[in-house]
């Protein structure tokens, strides 16, 4: 008998009808608390060398349509190891063409990213060396810990205060991506044997939020918390009530200020990794504008995985722009503030077809981009 199951971590999906295995009918499930949908994970069971055909058939009325075309489902026998799989998309069903060589088998939007490895990850973290602190800024609505790590001590020789590095990742759950992107920056940042690594904490303080939205993440969200809140437009006026994880990190970066800012995300639709400044912000200064070529003209000599000529044009999210956690900061503290962008498909300037943009080279590029920050670190 033909299964298809998402009562697990991240898992979202609608069945229809899943009788038939040439017409699985299946519905993207919104988020909890919004009509944003667009990320699944499910599993399929009872069909081993079967083919199967699983037709998603609200992909039309997604949060983002144009992520669909050219656009390849990711599956995985093991839950460790994923591929991607035929996929097409005739303009309002996405249908996922598969013959499955087990019992059972897990599709999903983007290779997941489990609450259970983010345990890993802090763990891995804070064993890795003393000088790494793990504080909890606060208990999520759903009950999970909100975990800040900060790496480094904050004064340096003789007592001079180091540049304060923040890296912010997840506040969309669905983009698994970017927490893939800080395990890779937090393996190179702990290694104590890497060069780039140990000159980058003589001169800075790091502070790491690896997941901004575990509720979200745990739930099967694509863009929200628990409460029904777009984190990334609740930068200007967050409040406890809707939009704690914003709150929390807000009054810290108050606290102990910023110098550099990474917000770590994935997009549906562009095909390349670019990042987004804070060229719409009124305060933009000369000196954001020449750190952040800067900083292209360094990740561009890091990573081949780069680019420069695809992304968001300026001016995009209009009078949404301050309620943005980049625009926001870039605003507030007049520094270096960036918004990272990964694919959901592949990269089409460097494609790799079998897997796609996937974790593994999520991490590469998150250990590169270290690379980048040190080539301009004295700037910042």
């Amino acid at each position: 008998m033909i299964r298809v199951t998402s009562n697990f971590d991240s898992g979202s999906i609608d069945v229809i009808d899943a009788s038939d295995a040439a017409n699985i009918r299946l519905k993207l499930r919104p988020d909890n608390a919004s009509d944003f949908a667009q990320w699944f994970h499910f599993r399929l069971s009872g069909a081993r060398d079967v083919d199967c055909s699983l037709k998603i058939e609200n992909a039309g009325q997604s949060a983002y349509p144009d992520g669909w075309p050219d656009y390849q489902a990711v599956a995985s026998y093991d839950r460790e190891n994923w591929f991607r799989v035929e996929t097409e998309y005739d303009g309002q069903t996405l249908t996922i063409n598969h013959t499955p060589q087990t019992d059972v088998i897990w599709f999903a939007y983007f290779e997941p990213y489990s609450w259970e490895r983010h345990q890993t990850l802090i763990g891995n973290a804070i064993t890795a060396s003393p000088w790494v602190k793990l504080e909890q800024l606060g208990v999520t609505p759903d009950g999970h810990d909100f975990d800040l790590l900060r790496i480094g001590v904050q004064k340096g020789y003789y007592g001079i205060n180091k540049k304060k590095v923040w890296v912010t990742a997840r506040q969309h759950p669905g983009e698994s991506m970017a927490e893939w992107f800080v395990e890779g920056l937090l393996e190179t940042l702990l290694d104590p044997q890497n060069p780039i690594a140990r000159a980058l904490l003589e001169k800075c303080v790091f502070y790491v939020v690896p997941n901004m939205n575990p509720d979200g993440s745990v739930r099967g969200n694509l863009r929200t918390n628990a409460k029904g809140a777009n984190l990334n437009r609740e930068w200007q006026t967050p409040t406890l009530e809707r939009s704690p994880e914003v709150y929390w990190v807000r009054e810290k970066m108050k606290q102990v200020g910023v110098d550099a800012f990474f917000d770590i995300h994935g997009d549906e639709a562009i095909p390349h990794n670019f990042v987004a400044g804070c060229e719409s912000n009124e305060s933009f200064s000369c000196r954001q504008h020449d750190l952040q070529e800067a900083f292209k003209k360094a990740w561009l000599a890091a990573s081949p995985d780069f680019q420069v000529e695809h992304g968001y044009e300026v001016g995009k999210f209009g009078p949404e722009t301050l309620t943005l956690g980049t625009n926001w900061v870039g605003n507030e503290f007049d520094c270096l503030a960036y918004t990272v962008e990964m694919p959901f498909k592949d990269t089409a300037n460097r494609p790799l077809p079998e897997v796609g943009w996937n974790g593994e080279r999520s991490t590469q590029f998150g250990s590169s981009m270290l690379s980048a920050l040190y080539a301009i670190v004295e700037q910042i």
